[in-house]
């Protein structure tokens, strides 16, 4: 999922961002922490995805599996009438296999922004083909202290080449530990489209990680997504033949 998203927190991360370079290194730090929160060498976990919308709720239980920055899998448990379903990154190609009708199907890249099993997620949130620091400009936008904890934004722009359907994503992150609060996304005219916020940190694979996402559409704020990690392993030995369209299909 989000797949999600490997962190050595180093002192001078938070160097004062007195000149453009120390700023420039400090936001890059903290964005390359956000991306890789739930990334190891090689990572394996479950999840529970908790879709409500205005007219229905429904909940999914995902395996998954992630090696490096571009190779995911993802397979769901339950229920019944989705068991199977599976998702599957290998460079940049994305493919689904549909149990029902025994058919593996190959989403073009127009397809990255799509909603994922009817969840507030795209296919790009779980595979997380883009990353801040390499398809994004970015600046520390604002520090200030919110609710009693010290905070900073970063605000992160696409960049022109890059296939990226946001115009403009803000990264909120508490300075004490540098753990992600919210990310909010903006569409191309600048309008909030969503937010992510990052809940109930807990101990997950040996590091301190947010348990659960919640996304959160704009334009329909009693609805939302949520993901809780049951448990991650990371830096474990896959089977190459894990991300491979034969395991796709079993």
């Amino acid at each position: 999922m989000k797949i999600f998203f490997k962190f050595v927190l180093i002192a001078f991360f938070f160097l004062s961002p007195t000149t453009q370079a120390s700023e420039a290194l400090s936001a890059k730090a903290i964005l390359d922490r956000v991306d890789d929160l739930f990334r190891g060498d090689a990572s394996h976990g479950r999840m529970t995805m908790t879709i409500h919308t205005e007219h229905w709720e429904r909940a999914l239980t995902l395996d998954f599996w992630g090696q490096g920055k571009d190779k995911s899998f993802i397979r769901i448990l339950a229920p019944q009438k989705e068991k199977g379903t599976a998702t599957l990154r290998n460079g940049t190609d994305l493919w689904n296999f549909l149990p029902k009708v025994n058919r593996v199907v190959k989403l073009p890249s127009s397809m990255m922004s799509a909603s994922w099993m009817g969840s507030h997620f795209s296919n790009d949130d779980l595979v997380k083909e883009s990353r801040f620091s390499e398809d994004y400009t970015f600046e520390i936008s604002r520090e200030a202290t919110e609710n009693n904890l010290e905070i900073v934004e970063i605000t992160c722009i696409p960049k022109p080449e890059a296939a990226i359907v946001w115009g403009k994503v803000v990264v909120k992150i508490k300075r004490k530990d540098l753990m992600p609060l919210v990310t909010s996304y903006f569409d191309e005219d600048l309008n909030l489209a969503r937010t992510m916020r990052f809940e109930e940190v807990a101990l997950l694979g040996g590091k301190m990680l947010p348990s659960k996402l919640i996304i959160v559409p704009a334009d329909k704020p009693n609805e939302s997504t949520a993901v809780k990690y049951e448990k991650i392993e990371f830096n474990k030995n896959f089977n190459a033949d894990i991300f491979s369209l034969r395991n796709l299909q079993r």
